[in-house]
């Protein structure tokens, strides 16, 4: 926050994340907008004069193409543009097109891409038409390889695949809307698009927690992409999708998530690779980690994020210590560094999927290699079995004897009651509902840590370590179902 007397649009009291969403206009569009047309037009005008074209943040192409995208969405909703915003819009889309980020791909890219479609219906004549056939050629290129067979995007983030996601309603609802301008290649091209939102779609709520919103493997936070229920309202008034709940116990092959569900109980598990092996920038390393729900509360949790840029709290936070999963002393599963990068990285092997033919109880197995670039090239294997109101997660490391410890961290709401012996012992969530666990095998002990939900947020959170012993670890979680169901 800050008055921008004070902060300017560019200078330098505050980091690169903050200037880009400042130079987005995401207000335009948000709730009550309407009631602050005049100011918006006031702010629009002050950007033009502030902000030469060329020079800044604010030039960017990818605050670039997200503020191209608003302003369209903004006249459309029915606001009449000033003379000089409409001019300085087509100078930002000329400037984009001589910049597009391939040198980036992944969102940005397709970012750029929907802001030349927008901008190609938005205008006439033939740039406008360039724009349009630009846009739409890139997308039918990333599409496929951003898109994956079931859903989702293919760089793993919750976050931004419900991005992606909001690009394609938005891309549906206006070549509908200006269907005439586009060639019949072109109508057959995004004729295919619905059946392909509809997948993504599905990924998306399967990805969800009890509590509606989005998991937190690699990039992740609430509150940047549009939440769950917004964008099925929003889909419901373009393709008419599935009211379909998942199934009980679903496997992402090609994303490699698993979600199963008892009763009210959700668990999703991470047997994915960090990300396409060309980018890795918003990858975490945290293989083999979970996340549990019971009903609308969380109860064990990843990370999240809370900022960008190289500093050191970005990159422990991207650690596998942040995670629920194993960590080897010091070292990554994937070796993170910087702000968005990786080194070697984690692959998953072995995975193993079983449920018994009563259904009662699902156990999946699954290794990765991650640290078999440390002496003795140890493996790290873990199986969940889960069943009506419990949960097993078993550890093994084979190859080599070293110190590794498995981590879970309980959500800021989650309070512990009582531990018995450091072996044993329970937790209260605020409902009342109660969760046992146990350590059969490995030694525990809790220790502080933190956890963030929305970027700039950081909550405390207590995280239960346990050492595995002679390379192994077994730790229970139990749960009375009848409790549950009632608060639901």
């Amino acid at each position: 926050s800050g008055h921008l007397d004070e902060l300017g649009w560019d200078g330098s009291q505050r980091e690169k994340l903050w200037r880009y969403n400042q130079h987005y206009f995401d207000d335009l569009n948000a709730k009550g907008a309407a009631d602050r047309e005049e100011w918006h037009s006031q702010l629009l005008s002050d950007w033009i004069a502030d902000n030469s074209p060329g020079v800044g943040t604010g030039w960017e192409p990818y605050p670039l193409s997200l503020r191209v995208v608003i302003l369209i969405k903004w006249a459309k909703r029915g606001v009449q543009l000033q003379p000089a915003i409409v001019y300085s819009l087509a100078v930002q889309v000329r400037w984009l097109c001589e910049r597009l980020e391939y040198h980036l791909l992944g969102n940005h890219l397709f970012a750029n891409a929907k802001a030349l479609v927008m901008a190609g219906v938005f205008f006439e004549g033939p740039e406008a038409d360039k724009w349009l056939a630009t846009g739409l050629g890139i997308l039918q290129r990333e599409i496929p390889e951003q898109v994956l067979s079931d859903g989702g995007h293919f760089e793993r983030s919750t976050m931004y695949h419900a991005l992606v996601l909001e690009d394609m309603l938005d891309l549906i609802n206006i070549t509908r809307r200006y269907s005439g301008r586009l060639s019949s290649v072109q109508r057959q091209q995004v004729a295919e698009w619905p059946a392909l939102t509809q997948r993504m779609l599905n990924w998306l709520k399967a990805m969800c927690l009890g509590d509606g919103e989005i998991s937190f493997f690699n990039d992740a936070a609430i509150d940047i992409a549009p939440c769950t229920p917004d964008l099925e309202d929003y889909a419901r008034r373009l393709i008419s999708p599935s009211e379909a709940s998942p199934p009980p116990l679903l496997y992402l092959k090609d994303s490699g998530y698993v979600r199963i569900k008892y009763d009210s109980a959700i668990i999703l598990l991470d047997v994915a690779r960090i990300g396409p092996d060309y980018l890795p920038g918003h990858a975490h390393a945290d293989t083999l980690s979970f996340e549990l729900s019971l009903g609308k509360q969380r109860v064990l949790v990843n990370s999240g994020i809370s900022q960008y840029g190289s500093g050191k709290e970005r990159l422990r936070q991207r650690g596998t210590a942040a995670h629920n999963t194993v960590a080897i002393k010091d070292h990554n599963s994937s070796e993170v560094w910087s702000g968005f990068r990786v080194a070697r990285r984690a692959y998953p092997v072995g995975l193993n999927i079983q449920q018994l033919p009563d259904a009662s109880t699902s156990e999946i197995r699954c290794g990765h290699d991650g640290y078999t670039r440390l002496s003795g090239r140890p493996m790290h294997y873990r199986q969940w079995s889960m069943g009506h109101g419990r949960l097993t997660v078993t550890d093994e490391l084979k190859g080599a004897a070293i110190q590794a410890e498995a981590r879970f961290h309980f959500h800021p709401s989650v309070e512990i009651k009582a531990i018995h012996k450091s072996d044993h012992g329970w937790l209260e969530m605020p409902s009342g509902q109660e969760v046992f666990w146990r350590i059969a095998h490995g030694r525990a002990r809790f220790e502080n840590s933190t956890w963030h939900p929305r970027f700039g947020e950081e909550d405390p959170i207590l995280c239960l370590v346990v050492l595995l012993i002679d390379g192994a670890s077994t730790v229970h979680f139990s749960w009375k179902v009848i409790l549950l169901l009632s608060i639901l």
